[in-house]
């Protein structure tokens, strides 16, 4: 495997607030990277930096080793898509309009879409499980069909890099597990690379190879699963008292919570 995305010494923030405080992570080709930590640790903002949605203050960020400012906008969207948290319920589109969108990057101006566009379009909903909803309008979906409605969009772009902002997010678990299946399996059938902020670990743990956890803008610990949840790195991470068991079924890594209550 090889090294597709590079960040070196990354600062970035709002307004010259510097959140992400030095960040230096490699990203190969075909990981799927789960990136954790608490609130106000920099996760969603290290996401933008990355993403081109905000600009680093110092360092680099490189895909396929080539600086990602020094790339047009629409040759960047071909190669990566970002997944933000659920923001169509008020759109009034139907939802074969909006995974059509992620042909764009691919279209010249002004030009229409093409049967190529449409068919890709037809695919990515057929991946997603969401082609009988194509005529659908987005704001009649629940909150699990239009997360996967975001994802065929991502998945019509034709990337090979996506990135997940908290894709579970206010998700019953049977909506959760049916999302990340569905990553994972375009992970490995795909080859599709992933970088998505999670905030439940053991969803984390069970579904990505490699974990990041941030501390305060920064990298507090980088590996597989059982490195980085480990009660140790929690506990301090997370001022909080957990126990980390295996899971009887998997063997990875599992954490409970600790009452402070007596």
């Amino acid at each position: 495997m090889s090294n597709l995305l590079s960040i070196n010494n990354l600062r970035g923030g709002y307004h010259k607030r510097e959140i992400i405080r030095g960040i230096s992570l490699e990203v190969t080709k075909g990981d799927f990277l789960g990136v954790i930590g608490p609130n106000g640790s920099g996760k969603t903002t290290f996401l933008r930096l990355i993403s081109r949605v905000i600009k680093p203050l110092t360092g680099n960020i490189r895909l396929f080793g080539k600086d990602i400012t020094s790339l047009e906008l629409k040759e960047f969207c071909r190669q990566v898509a970002f997944v933000s948290q659920d923001a169509l319920s008020n759109f009034s589109f139907s939802v074969f309009e909006i995974v059509l969108m992620g042909r764009i990057p691919h279209l010249k101006r002004l030009q229409s879409e093409t049967k190529k566009d449409l068919r890709i379009a037809e695919l990515a909903l057929t991946m997603t499980d969401t082609l009988h909803l194509k005529d659908k309008m987005i704001n009649e979906l629940s909150s699990g069909e239009r997360q996967r409605v975001l994802i065929a969009r991502a998945l019509a772009q034709e990337p090979v890099l996506i990135f997940l902002d908290e894709p579970t997010a206010h998700l019953d678990i049977g909506h959760q597990v049916q999302i990340l299946d569905l990553l994972r399996k375009l992970n490995r059938n795909e080859s599709l690379t992933i970088v998505m902020v999670l905030h439940d670990l053991n969803l984390a743990g069970e579904y990505c190879n490699r974990l990041v956890l941030f501390d305060d803008g920064r990298v507090f610990k980088e590996g597989v699963p059982e490195q980085v949840l480990t009660y140790q790195n929690i506990e301090k991470v997370y001022k909080t008292v957990v126990v980390v068991n295996k899971n009887p079924i998997n063997s990875k890594p599992y954490v409970l919570l600790v009452s402070g209550e007596k």
